[in-house]
């Protein structure tokens, strides 16, 4: 069975919901998965061995520059069919599905599926995620082709599966849905007190500090106000309440660290020292616009978070988490003009979300969804 992916490059995203899924379903089940990435010739050979670094034995060939010459990666991937043996693909996103839905009408795949990590359509519209205007005109039909055309489908929310049903009148039942989950050698850390307050001390915050930490960039995001009037009111209400941003500094970041010195700060990290900054903190900040992408997305940082101890502070109507808070109660669902009062996280509690993400967001947890794709894919 091939993982097919196409012009995504390697990060932290890639890391974890590609080479780790194909490397952990290759030692859990017989699925006998082999990686067939197609990436950018911008720094080609580097990508290449980020990938091969972790997963070996992965085929990474170059595509043609510009989107649009998807369809020469066809023959490239027939080829490799044809060579293999290989008549299964499970395909990352719209694109590298179209590839393998060619190769089934030409007779040499048997089986495709879909992983649907958003609502692509939307997603280029809504944010100018591609300047070709004809590609952005073109992307709703393909998507719907993916969709409708796929044998089999994953979805990173059932808010997804949802927008399948009311954009392309999908009514299937073959799909699963699979978050964007933790690594697979993620294991509940050890909150004790002097674990805590260590973990706070190496990052500068005092004792007594409530920690709030927003990881990822706010560059460019036109409804920051929202969420820096909402964070202002709770830096006002007391001055050792903390904010900091995971990210590289930008306009936003430094109006807030002039409007609050001393209480806003931010620093940049690499991805695998994320995690230890996270377990300084008390909260995490997930807080999206209103949009048809966040309406049905899985941003990895949710699980990073509880993973950490970290209840989330969490936009409303953001894929399946925001409900996931209100159920669970590990956070609060905030909107605009609205106010929150929050306490110190303790050790119980910091266990309690870590718990959270093991039982839903680990690769284990979602063992039966893959079982069932893998067996669906097998089936003669």
């Amino acid at each position: 069975m091939i993982y097919l992916t196409y012009n995504d490059q390697p990060s932290g995203v890639f890391s974890s919901q590609v080479n780790d899924v194909c490397n952990y379903l290759n030692k859990t089940t017989d699925a006998r998965i082999k990686l067939v990435a197609i990436i950018s010739l911008h720094q080609f050979m580097e990508n290449r061995r980020k990938i091969r670094k972790e997963v070996p034995d992965a085929l990474v060939l170059p595509a043609l520059p510009k989107a649009k010459y998807w369809k020469f990666s066809i023959l490239v991937v027939g080829l490799i069919c044809l060579l293999t043996g290989q008549r299964q693909i499970i395909a990352r996103n719209i694109m590298a599905t179209l590839i393998a839905l060619r190769l089934k009408k030409a007779g040499l795949v048997n089986k495709v599926c879909l992983d649907g990590r958003g609502a692509i359509a939307a997603e280029w519209n809504e944010y100018q995620v591609v300047p070709d205007e004809n590609m952005k005109k073109a992307i709703f039909g393909q998507e719907k082709e993916a969709v409708l055309e796929s044998d089999f489908r994953i979805a990173v929310s059932s808010k997804l599966v949802n927008y399948w049903k009311t954009s392309f009148g999908y009514s299937d039942n073959n799909h699963v849905v699979i978050p964007c989950t933790l690594g697979s050698d993620f294991k509940v850390p050890e909150f004790t007190d002097s674990a805590i307050s260590n973990a706070a001390a190496a990052q500068g915050f005092a004792k007594d500090d409530l920690v709030m930490i927003y990881s990822g960039s706010t560059a460019g995001w036109q409804s920051f106000a929202v969420l820096g009037d909402i964070l202002g009111k709770v830096l006002k209400e007391n001055p050792t309440h903390r904010l900091l941003f995971l990210a590289k500094e930008d306009e936003n970041i430094s109006k807030m660290k002039a409007d609050f010195p001393g209480q806003v700060t931010n620093k940049w990290v690499g991805h695998k020292e994320v995690q230890q900054v996270l377990m300084a903190g008390d909260f995490g900040i997930l807080y999206r616009e209103d949009s048809v992408t966040n309406q049905v997305a899985s941003p990895t940082k949710f699980a990073e978070y509880l993973a950490a101890g970290l209840p989330v502070i969490i936009s409303d109507n953001l894929g399946d988490y925001s409900d996931f808070v209100k159920n669970h109660q590990c956070g609060n669902v905030i909107g605009p003009g609205q106010q929150i009062t929050l306490a110190k996280t303790g050790s119980a509690s910091k266990l309690r979300m870590a718990k959270l993400a093991e039982t839903h967001f680990t690769k284990k947890s979602q063992l039966e969804q893959y079982n069932k794709l893998i067996a669906f894919m097998n089936k003669n």
